[in-house]
């Protein structure tokens, strides 16, 4: 009984998890990263000014955007939602601006936090970064 109802549980959670859209060619497509093992969560929460209701990815027009993120990540000490050991979780929002997106081109946001500022950096697929965090606050 137990075993089926892991089972059950753990099939429930599979199913929950939607797969990847496939990338539209006419659009570029953002994938989101975070290096380092203290940096919980980063998710696309607005692409200029409209939310989006998938954070695992942007995909966009050609040209100009502003790209606003969710970025949590974890800092000793302090304020913010306390963890066990003293840890505690800072939640943030960082605002990147690139005017040169190209249709069919994957790019890739990175967040990272040094001590208690976070940074995102967008790179092209060469691997250059071609725009940084502009502004951010956090909770």
């Amino acid at each position: 009984m137990r075993r089926s109802m892991l089972l059950l549980a753990i099939t429930a959670i599979a199913g929950c998890q939607t797969p990847m859209p496939t990338p539209n060619p006419q659009m570029a497509w953002v994938d989101l990263s975070v290096p380092f093992p203290n940096d919980r969560v980063l998710m696309a929460e607005r692409l200029d000014r409209e939310r989006l209701r998938d954070g695992r990815f942007f995909q966009v027009s050609p040209g100009s955007h502003v790209l606003l993120v969710r970025f949590d990540y974890e800092v000793g000490g302090g304020g913010g939602m306390s963890l066990m050991g003293g840890t505690t979780v800072r939640e943030c929002y960082l605002t990147l601006s690139y005017a040169y997106f190209n249709a069919g081109e994957r790019y890739l946001l990175e967040a990272r936090s040094m001590a208690l500022t976070p940074e995102a950096r967008l790179y092209d697929a060469k691997r250059n970064v071609v725009a940084e965090d502009s502004e951010f606050y956090c909770l």
